[in-house]
């Protein structure tokens, strides 16, 4: 990416933690809601319902839930490597996640691309994601390096109005 665009971003994060644990994070549903999300389903090609452990493989589907939102996000598991690189559809566009090894951490580094330009598009997935997964990131990082979590799980944020733009550990 050489600009800065509407259609995509990046964001980066270097954790210190073995590569192996950081791909459990992402690609196991008992990795995935330690950090994440309150439940993560995925179901296998052929049907099948993965374990909490069971690492993930392209042509999953899978059906997050996340604390203080009462709505779904269902899409498709693309690519799963096991080891460090994984992508899904999210959220009307695709989430890539690669893992890479590094003197004393791992560099995580999260591309959400393909995001539709209209104006609503750039407002909830572009602004929001980006705001997100940003805050995301960081709450993987105190997870694994101080074990402690940052998002809010005590107090129900979802009748509180705009409270998803607003508070940053939703």
């Amino acid at each position: 990416m050489s600009k800065l665009t509407f259609d995509c971003f990046t964001k980066k994060i270097f954790i210190k933690a073995p590569l192996e644990k950081l791909y459990w994070c992402w690609g196991t549903s008992a990795g995935i809601t330690s950090w994440f999300l309150s439940n993560a389903d995925y179901i296998s090609a052929s049907g099948e319902k993965r374990t909490v452990d069971e690492k993930i493989q392209a042509g999953d589907t899978y059906t997050w839930k996340w604390h203080n939102w009462d709505g779904t996000e269902t899409g498709k598991v693309l690519k799963a490597n096991g080891v460090d690189f994984l992508e899904i559809s999210f959220a009307d566009s695709n989430v890539s996640v690669t893992l890479e090894n590094h003197d004393k951490a791992v560099l995580v580094t999260l591309k959400q691309f393909d995001i539709p330009t209209d104006d609503e598009s750039k407002l909830n997935i572009h602004h929001g994601c980006s705001n997100g997964w940003t805050f995301w990131l960081a709450n993987l990082k105190a997870y694994l390096e101080h074990g402690i979590l940052l998002n809010e799980t005590e107090f129900d944020l979802r009748n509180i109005p705009l409270s998803g733009f607003e508070f940053v550990n939703m």
